[in-house]
């Protein structure tokens, strides 16, 4: 008869989610692991198999987190430019407590290029993001606010690439004054 687990699985991969945002995959070790979910190596590779799959299970983590924040705010009843004004402008203000950057364009830089696995996870999550902002913009564009003549899908992937350029800006050492003015600039462009 198996032991029962003596320990919140979601916390753990909750605690191991921002040790690998923190630090890459790469630059967490099995004993960072260890030290950020309070488990032993044993119970990590007993509950999560391996490195990886802790890893994949943290970021799809990460990815629901911020997506269904994300989607609350583009789904508020205000207008398209102001919704994703917002959007944009929490690259300037991320919560206090957590780790600079972005899980997922950190992910992007260091894995996508050689694991499949976690390229084809990122890809489907930016097809849904692109998707929730081209129907805003949609809406924008229907109600004069945004130019028609652009193309949503274009716009979608210049603010993704904005807010992704803003959160490596912010990994690196930029202020909220610098932030800022990346994100009015790209608020011009619509």
């Amino acid at each position: 008869m198996a032991r029962p687990r003596q320990f919140d699985e979601e916390r753990a991969v909750d605690a191991a989610m921002r040790a690998f945002w923190a630090t890459g995959y790469e630059g967490t070790s099995t004993q960072d692991l260890c030290e950020a979910t309070g488990l032993g190596r044993s119970s990590i590779y007993n509950t999560f198999a391996s490195k990886h799959d802790l890893f994949e299970r943290a970021l799809r983590r990460y990815m629901d987190d911020k997506d269904d924040a994300i989607f609350d705010l583009l789904a508020a009843g205000e207008p398209a430019k102001e919704r994703i004004g917002a959007l944009i402008r929490q690259a300037v203000e991320p919560p206090g407590d957590d780790p600079a950057g972005c899980l997922v364009v950190n992910s992007m830089i260091e894995l996508a290029p050689r694991d499949p696995e976690i390229a084809a996870l990122l890809d489907r999550n930016l097809e849904r993001r692109l998707d929730a902002l081209m129907a805003v913009i949609r809406q924008g564009q229907h109600a004069g606010e945004i130019d028609a003549g652009k193309d949503p899908r274009t716009l979608a992937l210049f603010v993704t690439a904005t807010i992704s350029g803003m959160r490596v800006a912010a990994r690196g050492g930029a202020d909220r004054t610098t932030l800022d003015a990346i994100a009015t600039t790209a608020l011009g462009a619509f």
